[in-house]
Order: C-alpha cells, then structure tokens, then sequence
C-alpha cells in the first residue's frame, strides 16, 4: 500500500488526530489497517489510551513523522489511523436521516456529529453526494462517523423503495406544515435538501412535507442547522411520547 494524500478513488482513508482515531478503534476496529504517530507524542494521554488499544487490539503503531507531513492537511497531527472503507447497512425499524446530494463536506460533518446528539445512527445519502470518507469529513464528525449506519443511494425512490414503512418527511421552504404541528410518526425518515437548491418540488408529493419558520431578513437557514432542529423536534416528540 502506498500511502499518500487522500484520494476518492481510494479503498482506504485516514483518521486525522486523537479523537478520531480513538473512536475508530472502538467502533470499527476489524477496518483498521494501522496507526501511525510522530516521535515528539510521549506524555500524550490520548496517544498512551490509542496504544493501549492497539495493544490489545494486536494492531502496530508506526512513528511516521515525514509521512504525517505528507498526507495530512492540518499542522499539529500527531496521530493518523488508516482504515479500510467499509459497507453499511440501515436499521428498518429506526429512525432515518435521509440527505439528498449534499455537498459541503464540513455541513456533512457536523450533521453526522448532531445526529448523535439527537439518537440518529442511520443516515442515508441520496445521488451526487460528498465522499463521506474524506478524512476532511472524518475529521468533522470527530469520531461520529464510525457510530453511525450509512448507506448511498441512487434516487430517493431506490430509498423509498427500501424503507415502505417509514413515514417521510421533506424539509422544504414551501413546506404544507409548520414544523411545531407536525407530530412525528415511528419510524420515520427526515429529509433534506444541498445546500444551494434544497429539495425539488416533487419532494411535496412524499409524505408530510415540512417547513421551519424563520424571520424575513433571510431567505433559508443553514443545512446543518436546519438539520439539527428537525433532529431535534424529531428526538423530543419521541421523548415526550414515552413520558
């Protein structure tokens, strides 16, 4: 294996900093090839708890200085995992985010990341997507990734075709319902749009399509906010029913 800056052709990516590769090595350990580390770590609580891991996981640890340089994009890497990519599967009787070509790999980070916060583990990728396994992505999520189920899609109806049960909700601008009246149904998948054109109109065909309202002196909220308060809403109302 030659290791260089990453690349989507790839059938490996890399874990860039301490937490990160932590979570890897709980979470996806039978994908890990190995962990590299620079010379200057000693003293280092998070490197002592990844080698310590790797210890028991029977996994080397190499000291790399001059290839960390190389391939990461950040200065102050001490640690990179390199794993192996790998396939996913959705739970069906969960609870789905469902995003529709998004774009920005920042947004996907921090979305993957939230979804936790709000007990989402499965997430599913609609057409012309970002390489969820770009370590920029990785990196984002800070270890999220490796908690949660993915899976790719070609259309929404491949999705749609998979999951007959849930109930779908399209975040839209125009959406027919106030999201504060929308009550959730299990289980159910939250849909949203990229960040420059959201979602097509033929989305208000499937399911209850929603809309988050907001003051005028914008035109559309952020996707990852916008994300983030339909996971919420979603997380609450299914809290509230338990109560």
């Amino acid at each position: 294996m030659k290791i260089k800056r990453y690349q989507k052709k790839f059938d490996f990516s890399y874990t860039f900093g301490i937490y990160p590769t932590i979570d890897l090595l709980k979470y996806q350990k039978d994908s890990v090839i190995k962990i590299i580390k620079k010379s200057n770590t000693k003293g280092s609580e998070g490197i002592k708890e990844i080698e310590e891991l790797c210890e028991e996981l029977g996994i080397s640890v190499e000291v790399a200085d001059r290839m960390i340089e190389r391939i990461s994009f950040k200065e102050n890497t001490y640690v990179i995992g390199i794993f192996k990519k790998y396939e996913c599967n959705l739970e069906s009787s969960a609870n789905h985010l469902v995003l529709v070509e998004p774009r920005n790999m920042g947004n996907l980070g921090t979305i993957i990341r939230t979804m936790l916060g709000f007990n989402y583990r499965n997430l599913a990728l609609i057409g012309d997507s970002a390489d969820i396994f770009d370590p920029k992505v990785v990196r984002s999520t800070m270890g999220a990734l490796f908690k949660v189920n993915f899976k790719y899609y070609k259309n929404i109806e491949e999705y749609m075709s998979e999951f007959p049960n849930h109930s779908y909700y399209p975040f839209m601008l125009d959406g027919d319902k106030d999201i504060r009246e929308v009550k959730f149904e299990e289980p159910h998948s939250i849909i949203q749009g990229n960040e420059s054109k959201g979602l097509g109109s033929e989305y208000k065909n499937i399911g209850q399509s929603v809309f988050i309202p907001h003051g005028n002196d914008i035109d559309s909220l952020n996707l990852s906010i916008a994300t983030g308060i339909g996971l919420w809403e979603g997380s609450r109302r299914k809290r509230e029913d338990v109560l």
